[in-house]
């Protein structure tokens, strides 16, 4: 194991409830729940506002509204995500060749592969101007953790929450890790942990003390040897850069089960439509189409159809997806659907499938003229149209949000991610012509690009190195964490707690 602390972990902190705070002047400093909102439906981030009622990611929805009442609840805007963490992902990848992405809002680089870090004080410094970065492109803070290793980087990161940095000192890994508890280590979960519970281990240093071969005993030969060697604070697992793509695929789980089978076409061909912006979106095509089907029982079942050679055509997406339809019992009720696309290539062969139209009309479920009847016949329900959080625009007042609709009513806050005040509120009816759905503004807008981006570790304006070094440093069991009202360059780093 390497001895600089130049792996870096970045984790965006609450990074969906943060988009939507920036995005919504309103909502700045006030609990924001980020989810399904759904009976099914499940959080996928809470604002820190939100965290202290108890809320927290993967917890029932419903729950969430028990502790949190007032909060705001809405529903991701996954595409603004994608965005913005392809911004952040760019500023990484600036730093290094060898990044891996774990999430749209967290990744391990190597700093030292890129030659953007040698040691603890070059490193402190690619992180403080990481962060400082990451706010100027996306107005957004990240939390970074630097260490020797992807473990600790990540323990790191964990202790720079919210809005911090935090570097682990060589030599002080094992005193660091030895008081916490076992669920630190990457692999123990609650079944791992509750095994180690009741052979009395809790702690790191627990584990360590009763030695390799007890460990092996109670948890088996590779998942012992394992976490013997973390516990040690030994972790030699390299930062993997990202691999490409194998798949691009879309799924929607439905609040009330499906049983109108026309409607389930119908719900398979916007899937497929769906699923090739998506595949547009990344300048790719692709040879197999798969559907997925999860039925009222939680039974899945997964159909594929190979083509002939790549497409990104919509149409022969849909009818390949009508086709797969066709060979699933739907009887029943239907919870979730998926279309999704593999076999990626970056060039698409449609001449090839000039033919498809004609060979599939009889298999299709809602094709050609029967299409615009069939959605008469099912009209999309008003909170598909408009939903929470998302964004619209209308003719007079501008762009907004929707902050919720029903009995015929959908009522929109007209505000941008610029506002210096929360917006006013109005309320329409759901057919009126003067409002749309529009496309999310950037949380900011775009600069000309100067000297001193990411990756310099000063000398460049704006990055001397008074400025990273001026930054009060708290020093203790190891770690170093950037603090205070300090700033790197012109942009303000702003104010960090403990989390």
């Amino acid at each position: 194991m390497r001895n600089a602390p130049t792996i870096l972990h970045l984790d965006m902190d609450a990074f969906y409830a943060s988009v939507e705070q920036a995005s919504k002047p309103s909502l700045r400093g006030k609990a924001v729940v980020v989810g399904g909102l759904g009976p099914r439906g499940v959080v996928a981030t809470a604002s820190y506002e939100a965290r202290v009622f108890g809320v927290h990611s993967a917890m029932p929805m419903a729950q969430a509204r028990r502790l949190a009442p007032n909060a705001a609840y809405l529903v991701p805007r996954f595409g603004i995500y994608r965005d913005i963490s392809e911004q952040v992902m760019a500023l990484l990848r600036e730093l290094s060749p060898l990044v891996e992405p774990l999430s749209l809002d967290e990744a391990f680089v190597d700093l030292e592969a890129g030659g953007a870090a040698w040691d603890e004080e070059s490193a402190r410094l690619v992180g403080a101007r990481l962060r400082a970065d990451i706010r100027a492109v996306t107005g957004l803070a990240g939390s970074v953790g630097l260490a020797a290793s992807k473990m600790l980087a990540k323990i790191a990161s964990e202790q720079a929450k919210p809005d911090g940095l935090v570097v682990i000192e060589p030599g002080t890994e094992r005193a660091l890790l030895g008081p916490m508890s076992v669920r630190t280590l990457p692999g123990v979960g609650p079944a791992t942990g509750d095994h180690l519970r009741r052979a009395g281990i809790h702690t790191v240093d627990e584990i360590a003390e009763a030695g390799e071969d007890e460990l092996v005993r109670l948890l088996g030969k590779a998942h012992g040897h394992a976490l013997y060697a973390m516990a040690l604070a030994h972790d030699d697992r390299p930062v993997v850069a990202e691999r490409e793509a194998k798949s691009v695929s879309v799924e929607d789980t439905y609040d009330v089960d499906i049983h109108d089978r026309v409607r389930v076409g119908l719900e398979v061909q916007r899937l497929a439509d769906r699923c090739v912006q998506r595949l547009r979106g990344a300048g790719l095509s692709g040879r197999t189409i798969v559907l997925k089907v999860r039925r009222y029982d939680f039974s899945t079942l997964t159909r594929s159809e190979t083509l002939r050679g790549p497409t990104d055509d919509p149409a022969v997406v849909r009818e390949a997806a009508a086709r797969l339809l066709e060979s699933v019992d739907t009887t029943g009720g239907v919870r979730l659907l998926g279309v999704g696309v593999s076999g990626l290539a970056d060039y698409t062969q449609e001449d090839l499938f000039a033919q498809v139209a004609g060979e599939s009309a009889e298999h299709s479920v809602a094709d050609g003229e029967e299409e615009p009847a069939g959605e008469e016949r099912v009209a999309e329900p008003v909170e598909r149209r408009w939903v929470a959080g998302h964004d619209v625009r209308h003719v007079e007042y501008g762009h907004g949000w929707v902050q919720g609709s029903g009995v015929g009513r959908v009522t929109v806050r007209f505000e941008t991610p610029e506002s210096s005040e929360p917006g006013r509120v109005r309320t329409f009816r759901v057919d009126d012509p003067g409002l749309e759905g529009a496309e999310p503004l950037p949380l900011v807008r775009a600069r000309p690009a100067g000297p001193g981006r990411a990756g310099g570790t000063g000398g460049g304006e704006g990055t001397g190195e008074s400025g990273a070094a001026g930054a009060l440093a708290v020093k203790g069991a190891g770690l170093v964490r950037e603090a205070g009202e300090g700033a790197v360059g012109d942009v303000p780093l702003g104010p960090v707690r403990r989390g």
